[in-house]
């Protein structure tokens, strides 16, 4: 890599975090009141939905979607997306209007603004600690039953061998899924990994690929059939990465 290209990446990538940053600090007195009670939880994801797109559009990405089903008003799904990117967040905001609640891993409320308000909206997981797990599993069950989505990354993370197309799927989606009879969403992000991945000089602008596939109607199964759903439910993904349909 030349010199000068490095460099333009190196700026880029910094003008990511100041990105970042900017829209919450403008935000800050109406992010504190939203952040405050529950209560106010739609009002937060409309500043959350803002400041994503603002990073998305800011970055020069551009956003290309489709999909085969759309949500409703005031009805819960479980989200369920491949996980290759600090994208995945914010590009999960731009393309879902309702509001939904994250689960994700604790290590994002260490940065530095945006962290802050990560640990108040978000359900945490430590992925070191099996009592963090079960409490993010509970406080989930909690916000279902308040009548708002849920979005997880059932990889547990970012694959650490780059060259996993899709790592193994972990229950807990599928558990609460059918525990609250909600339909899955299965999500595929095609380019987040290229356009934006964990290594630092790599990266550009470019379109975002995004396929919101069909949902996956959970009424009446057993919490047996769960290994089932997760393989469906991999099976989508994996079939769309493999073989891109846009």
């Amino acid at each position: 890599m030349s010199f000068i290209k490095a460099a333009a990446i190196l700026l880029w990538r910094i003008w990511f975090y100041v990105l970042m940053i900017v829209p919450i600090v403008i935000m800050l007195p109406f992010l504190l009141i939203f952040t405050s009670s529950e209560k106010f939880y739609a009002q937060f994801f409309i500043c959350a939905r803002i400041w994503a797109k603002v990073i998305i559009y800011g970055m020069g990405f551009r956003i290309v979607m489709e999909a085969d089903e759309q949500l409703q008003e005031h009805k819960s799904y479980m989200l369920v997306a491949n996980h290759t990117s600090m994208l995945d967040i914010m590009l999960m905001l731009a393309v879902i209007k309702q509001p939904f609640v994250f689960i994700g891993k604790k290590e994002l409320s260490r940065i530095p603004v945006f962290g802050f308000f990560y640990r108040r909206t978000c359900i945490l997981v430590d992925r070191k600690n099996q009592k963090s797990g079960k409490a993010a599993f509970e406080e989930a069950q909690r916000r279902l039953e308040q009548e708002n989505s849920v979005c997880i990354f059932p990889e547990g993370g970012v694959p650490d061998d780059r060259s996993i197309i899709l790592d193994q799927f972990k229950d807990g989606a599928f558990r609460l899924a059918i525990e609250h009879q909600i339909p899955i969403v299965p999500i595929t992000f095609h380019d987040n990994k290229k356009r934006f991945s964990y290594k630092f000089f790599s990266g550009s602008p470019g379109k975002l690929r995004v396929k919101i596939h069909n949902f996956i109607d959970t009424r009446e199964l057993e919490l047996t059939c769960r290994k089932d759903l997760k393989d469906r439910t991999y099976h989508i993904l994996y079939e769309e990465l493999t073989n891109p349909s846009l």
